[in-house]
């Protein structure tokens, strides 16, 4: 139980390990803009820069989203970044960086969101980067030869996977900080610090 009761809800331990998955990022961010086209490196910053937001806006290293939602951000950037089935890690990465923006805005702004609607806001932030991303791929295959986008259909059917990709993702998490209340949750902020 002491072992749960410090992964979940012990703000060092979240801190330490927040730090940990954004030290992993920005690696895998320098190692894509050195060897990798260069979209996959900008999506791997993106996600680097989400995951401290919190910690550099509240001037406090140990404010920092749930670490369960930023090992889901580095396992989808690691994974789209080594080819690991790039479709489907695509939609992870992206959809759990939009998830980590949301989860940001309703924690640690004065934004307050209920749960459905915080779920269909991170589908909606998803279907945007996703756009954003579908743009950036077009740019790429015109300027640099890549060949991101096949066809108007596949563009279609990546926009729906995508949705159900990030409904998917936000109802477990969903269910996950109701069940737990982990630190960082509605029910457990990080600010001011937990006595452990």
């Amino acid at each position: 139980m002491a072992i749960t009761h410090s992964l979940a809800r012990n703000v060092t331990t979240n801190a330490t390990l927040g730090w940990v998955f954004v030290g992993s990022v920005a690696l895998i961010a320098a190692v894509s803009l050195l060897m990798a086209p260069l979209i996959g490196g900008v999506l791997a910053l993106i996600a680097a820069g989400i995951l401290a937001v919190p910690a550099v806006w509240r001037r406090d290293w140990r404010v920092m989203l749930p670490w369960p939602l930023g090992s889901v951000v580095v396992l989808g950037v690691t994974a789209r970044t080594l080819g690991v089935v790039p479709e489907i890690s695509g939609y992870v990465a992206i959809s759990s960086v939009a998830l980590a923006a949301v989860v940001e805005l309703d924690s640690f702004t004065g934004v307050e969101m209920s749960r459905r609607f915080a779920v269909l806001f991170a589908v909606m932030t998803t279907i945007a980067f996703q756009s954003w991303w579908t743009v950036a791929g077009y740019y790429s295959d015109q300027l640099v030869g890549t060949s991101f986008i096949g066809s108007q259909a596949e563009l279609q059917w990546d926009l729906v996977a995508v949705v159900a990709v990030s409904l998917g993702m936000g109802q477990l998490f969903m269910w996950y900080f109701d069940r737990i209340e982990h630190v960082g949750s509605r029910h457990r902020p990080v600010v001011p610090e937990e006595v452990s």
